[in-house]
């Protein structure tokens, strides 16, 4: 059984990276090309080949491992507003894989290929994925407030800027929960007067309030999507799972907060982003405690919805995967053909490259290796 969990890594790493090298060189054709004369056709072209991307993992969450999106959402909101509009994400960062259940729920409401975030600046130098993030605007902050907040500003009015809906996530507690970043939250937050959260870390009102002017009538509204999974379940919610095929079922509400409701006052905006930590802290705590997101939070219930996996996700995954095998097993057979031995071994290089990359993703992907940020006492 740990061959074929082996085997099924291998596959899954050589389709995504394998995938992400040519979308790379698209992008950059894309921006060389076309960029600089139809900036909206370069961006609707770039939804495209950033969704073909994305929906390699989508496709190994759902198709793959079984994994099963449970989401509690207003019919209304998903008719009318959720993946129709550009919108402003906040998602506790609490798993390894909440970026991944993201990617989900935006796949599921047709807004994958323009799904952005904000991200350390680090990463837009890591080969491949970070490439794609940079070409496909995220936006890449120093965690430098006196460089970000010019950034943001020049940023916002540029993504929002698309064509399409964009889905921008703002995960305002700057880094993943931990035990010992929760420890020093609670001690900040009873230093200063405010609310202790039991499932959040406080959350930093700065990129929010200084986002909030550019975005007041390009962005109308906010998603806020509460994650959490079972602590009961078998399955632990981690990269590794879902390369072993292994599903976990994730539980999502998701609302939509208009932006028009957040005061304009930046006092006001930061107690108001304080004050919704508190009522998503009781939305977690009620689903831990009751396995109901609305039983004890008093936010008002919405029914449950399940989503079932696109085909469009499972039919690229087995493009690229058809389109990576064939080109590695056509070089390797005209490599032994041919007696070139340099080129065989050169295709298993590559092949321990990529499976390499993985583990390593998942490797840092893990809470035990989440970075310092938060680590120590907040200034």
């Amino acid at each position: 059984m740990a061959n074929y969990k082996g085997l099924g890594r291998l596959l899954i790493a050589v389709t995504f990276f394998t995938c992400g090298f040519f979308v790379n060189i698209a992008q950059l054709l894309l921006i060389v090309l076309v960029r600089p004369f139809d900036k909206r056709l370069s961006r609707s072209i770039m939804y495209y080949l950033t969704y073909s991307f994305y929906s390699i993992l989508v496709c190994v969450a759902e198709w793959y491992a079984g994994s099963k999106l449970h989401v509690f959402i207003d019919p209304e909101d998903e008719k009318h507003f959720l993946g129709k509009e550009h919108a402003l994400l906040l998602m506790n960062h609490t798993y390894e894989i909440d970026w991944l259940t993201a990617w989900m729920i935006s796949d599921k409401l047709h807004s994958l290929g323009n799904a952005k975030a904000y991200a350390k600046k680090m990463l837009r130098y890591v080969p491949i994925l970070g490439w794609v993030w940079w070409m496909a605007e995220f936006i890449f902050l120093d965690r430098n407030f006196d460089k970000d907040k010019i950034v943001i500003k020049n940023q916002l009015t540029e993504v929002f800027s698309y064509p399409d809906p964009v889905w921008l996530l703002l995960n305002a507690e700057g880094t993943r929960f931990t035990p010992a970043k929760h420890e020093l939250s609670v001690k900040f937050a009873q230093e200063r007067g405010l609310p202790v959260l039991k499932h959040h870390l406080i959350p930093r009102t700065k990129g929010f309030i200084t986002s909030l002017p550019t975005m007041r009538g390009i962005c109308p509204g906010i998603h806020d999507i509460n994650l959490a999974f079972k602590r009961t379940a078998e399955t632990k919610p981690t990269m590794l799972s879902q390369l072993n095929g292994e599903a976990v079922e994730p539980y999502m509400y998701i609302r939509r907060i208009p932006l028009s409701v957040v005061p304009e006052g930046e006092k006001e905006a930061a107690q108001w982003m304080q004050d919704f930590y508190v009522e998503k802290d009781k939305l977690i705590d009620s689903f831990h405690e009751t396995g109901d997101f609305f039983k004890t939070s008093g936010v008002k219930a919405v029914p449950e919805k399940i989503y079932k996996p696109r085909l469009s996700s499972l039919l690229n995954f087995i493009g690229w995967a058809s389109f990576s095998t064939l080109l590695i097993l056509y070089y390797m057979v005209t490599s032994l053909i041919a007696g070139n031995w340099i080129g065989f071994f050169t295709v298993f290089s590559i092949l321990a490259g990529f499976y390499g990359l993985m583990e390593h993703a998942v490797n840092a992907s893990k809470i035990s290796k989440a970075s310092a940020y938060g680590t120590a006492a907040k200034k």
